[in-house]
């Protein structure tokens, strides 16, 4: 089916739903009723976007939100703002390949940590002469991890609550079989209010501007005659 606004024909993008051109053509046709927007023929693309621009910056006012509510939000969401677990950490990773022989890789994997269990101050020396990954010319040494930076199932092992020291069973991944220290474990802490107000700020401000812009869009299409697609209407005006 033919979709119009007003009588003018929709023509959407290849990947454009048709409800968002319809939506595009109220939000044009508004621009040029106040004066924003010469008629359409005369109009390149970026200059009805510019225009579009104008009338919702004009016509959906977003006010930004007051200090109460912004704290309000804050404590209700304590939990979102707050710095990430960190841990220092080593490993000597016995890497999986093609070729290898899974159950020796692990078997060898397995006498590693019970040498390195009965002797820890062996840990730099074991990895630099073991381990299949870069950081063994370091010791081991991984640095400052936090949550994100490693694969799950190493991630899971180091953050666990309590994990320290070199851990006591082999940590499997996708690249292989990890001996794993963990050095220092680093909780993450609360951040005051003060620094993540305008944080808060936009993310409310946000909220109320995507509403807004549904309430806007609605009243334009109750006033609208379109067919072919629908687009939600509302019943008392908005725009005068």
């Amino acid at each position: 089916m033919t979709v119009t606004v007003n009588g003018v024909e929709i023509i959407a993008g290849a990947d454009e739903p048709a409800q968002f051109a319809a939506v595009r053509e109220l939000l044009r046709q508004r621009a040029a009723e106040i004066g924003l927007l010469e008629p359409a023929a005369a109009e390149g693309e970026g200059t009805v976007e510019a225009a579009i621009e104008a009338l919702l910056s004009r016509e959906v006012v977003t006010p930004s939100p007051e200090e109460e509510e912004c704290r309000r939000y804050y404590e209700g969401h304590r939990r979102e703002f707050q710095s990430g677990d960190l841990v220092h950490a080593r490993h000597i990773l016995f890497q999986i390949t093609p070729q290898v022989n899974v159950p020796q890789i692990r078997a060898r994997a397995e006498q590693t940590l019970n040498e390195l269990l009965a002797a820890p101050d062996r840990f730099a020396a074991l990895a630099r002469e073991l381990s299949n990954c870069p950081s063994g010319q370091h010791g081991g040494n991984l640095g400052q991890i936090g949550r994100g930076d490693t694969v799950l199932e190493f991630e899971k092992a180091v953050f666990k609550f309590g994990a320290s020291g070199i851990l006591r069973d082999i940590v499997k991944t996708r690249y292989g079989f990890h001996i794993v220290a963990v050095d220092q474990s680093i909780p993450g802490k609360p951040l005051p209010f003060e620094v993540v107000r305008e944080q808060i700020a936009e993310r409310l401000r946000m909220h109320v501007e995507e509403k807004a812009m549904r309430q806007y869009v609605s009243v334009l299409a109750a006033r609208a005659k379109i067919t072919g697609v629908e687009v939600n209407a509302a019943n008392s005006p908005l725009v005068q």
